[in-house]
C-alpha cells in the first residue's frame, strides 16, 4: 500500500454537505460522480496530498443507506492505494483477510477498487485503489 487515498464520509444530503465541506476545506469540490451498480452518488475535495470523499445512497438499500441507517453520518471507511490491486487482494486474502469481492470492480474517480471487511480490520471498512490504466 503506497499511502492513504481518500477518506469516505457517508452523508445524508450531498449538496448540502458538499457546501458545508467547500467552506470547512477552503476548497471547491473537483468532481462529483454516480457509482449506479454501488447506489451511490459522491463529490471528491482535494487539500494538498490529501483527498475527501463525501458519499451519499441513491438507492434505499445500498451500502451507504444501510451505513447511515445503522452508524449515522460519519467516516465510512479509508482508501489505500495499490500499485497492482491484484496482487494486494491476493497478499491479503493469503494474510487471513476477508474480502467484499473476489475480483476489482469499477469505482469512482477512475479507480479499481476491492473492500476489506471490517471484521478482520479492528471494524474499519478498508479500500484498496489502482488507478485505471
Amino acid at each position: 500500500m503506497k499511502k492513504i487515498e481518500h477518506i469516505g464520509i457517508a452523508v445524508n444530503d450531498l449538496q448540502q454537505a458538499s457546501n458545508l465541506y467547500e467552506v470547512l476545506l477552503g476548497t471547491s469540490c473537483y468532481k462529483t460522480e454516480e457509482v449506479a451498480s454501488e447506489g451511490v452518488r459522491t463529490a471528491f475535495f482535494k487539500t494538498g496530498e490529501n483527498k475527501i470523499e463525501l458519499l451519499e445512497a441513491t438507492l434505499p438499500d445500498s451500502p451507504i443507506a444501510k451505513f447511515i441507517a445503522k452508524k449515522g453520518e460519519g467516516i465510512h471507511h479509508i482508501a489505500f492505494d495499490v500499485e497492482d490491486i491484484v496482487l494486494e487482494m491476493a497478499r491479503l486474502k493469503e494474510a487471513g483477510f476477508t474480502l467484499l469481492n473476489e475480483v476489482p470492480k469499477k469505482g469512482a474517480d477512475h479507480k479499481l477498487v476491492c473492500f476489506v471487511h471490517p471484521k478482520g480490520t479492528n471494524g474499519v471498512l478498508v479500500e484498496l485503489c489502482q488507478e485505471i490504466r
